[in-house]
């Protein structure tokens, strides 16, 4: 059993993929060839976005995002500790602060309740994490955000293909970042990821930063960095847009049924709100012992992951820089979330045999 089947996806798109892939290989732009502008105009449609800017991964993504907006060495950056390291990484890289805001205990998505209280003089913007594929409350962040003349960077690395209040995620606030990696809902085969915007500025701005900041050959108007997509990526991703609209309608069917055989279950779901949907980058429960959890999951053939053992104050890395400080949210959840196989191409019969194995083997969280 696999945790993420991509091999049944490549099998169903392999025509597809391996045209685009050799229409590459026939023309020989292998950076910032045509595809990179075709898969712009793509996802920019797709979202409802005004702009999309292709890079490198979706690290690079949060990175240009924050240099387009001019965030320097002592801002502040608010998120969440409940999360993948790059988010506070970029930030840390830039030379600001992440200020942390624990999360909500039934969606793992950052508490607005408390966001406003982490913003000071010193804080530069706000970036919300869409986890486990469902966006954050934007329509409240990105309120406070306009409140303190804030912008605002989704973290949309999971949730790519979800809505909130019928927009698309990636197309909520001031800039969308967003993976490509490829256990991703939409991913390559190796890394990439994007950028989207409705304001022209910080669209120019992303696009020079992306190549080392030049806006005209060798002319470079601003710091930046290597950033740029590759031709080949961009072109898996091009293949793969003939069926995510069926894989994204799929994830939200797959993950409402495991919602509800597991509503009886020790094991505790996440929610998606009413307002919005989730695309399931990771299918995710919480069970008390864990470790032994995973292993007699294991023992049966069933894969798991843990998205994320520690919060980032947790992690050596960090941890000095927030002593006791304590999102306990965020630790609780650190210690109990695993993540169950989530793909489109999830049958009925694999998925009840997983839920089987849980119903049996899940201790109850605390």
């Amino acid at each position: 059993m696999d945790f993420i089947d991509l091999k049944t996806q490549y099998a169903a798109l392999r025509e597809p993929i391996n045209a685009r892939i050799q229409r590459v290989l026939d023309h020989g732009q292998y950076i910032m060839g045509p595809e990179v502008k075709e898969l712009e105009d793509r996802l920019a449609a797709w979202t409802g976005a005004k702009h999309c800017v292709a890079v490198a991964s979706g690290t690079e993504a949060l990175l240009i995002a924050l240099m387009a907006l001019g965030v320097k060495p002592g801002d502040e950056v608010v998120t969440t500790p409940f999360t993948f390291v790059a988010t506070a990484e970029m930030i840390v890289l830039i030379g600001a602060r992440p200020v942390f805001v624990d999360v909500e205990e039934d969606t793992a998505n950052i508490d607005v309740s408390r966001l406003e209280a982490a913003i000071t003089p010193r804080t530069r913007a706000i970036m919300p994490v869409s986890l486990y594929g469902q966006p954050a409350d934007m329509d409240e962040i990105n309120a406070i955000a306009a409140r303190r003349g804030l912008p605002v960077i989704e973290d949309a690395a999971q949730s790519f293909g979800a809505q909130y209040k019928g927009r698309k995620s990636c197309n909520l606030s001031t800039i969308g970042c967003t993976s490509f990696f490829p256990s991703k809902p939409l991913g390559c085969y190796g890394d990439g990821g994007a950028l989207f915007t409705g304001d022209d500025a910080l669209a120019r701005a992303m696009r020079a930063i992306r190549v080392h900041g030049q806006e005209g050959r060798y002319r470079h108007t601003r710091i930046g960095v290597g950033g740029r997509m590759d031709s080949i990526q961009c072109a898996v991703v091009l293949a793969k847009l003939e069926r995510f609209d069926w894989e994204v309608r799929q994830r939200i069917e797959i993950g409402a049924h495991y919602d509800a055989l597991l509503s009886s279950s020790r094991a505790k779901t996440l929610k998606v709100r009413a307002d919005r949907t989730s695309v399931y980058a990771q299918y995710t429960v919480r069970v008390a012992e864990r470790e032994r959890f995973e292993r007699e999951l294991k023992a049966r053939g069933i894969p798991s992951a843990v998205h994320y053992p520690l919060s980032l104050h947790q992690q050596p890395a960090y941890a000095a820089g927030y002593a006791g400080q304590s999102f306990p949210v965020s630790e609780r959840l650190a210690r109990e979330v695993i993540s169950l196989p989530m793909h489109a191409d999830l049958d009925e019969a694999t998925q009840q045999r997983i839920v089987a194995a849980v119903r049996e083997l899940a201790p109850v969280a605390a």
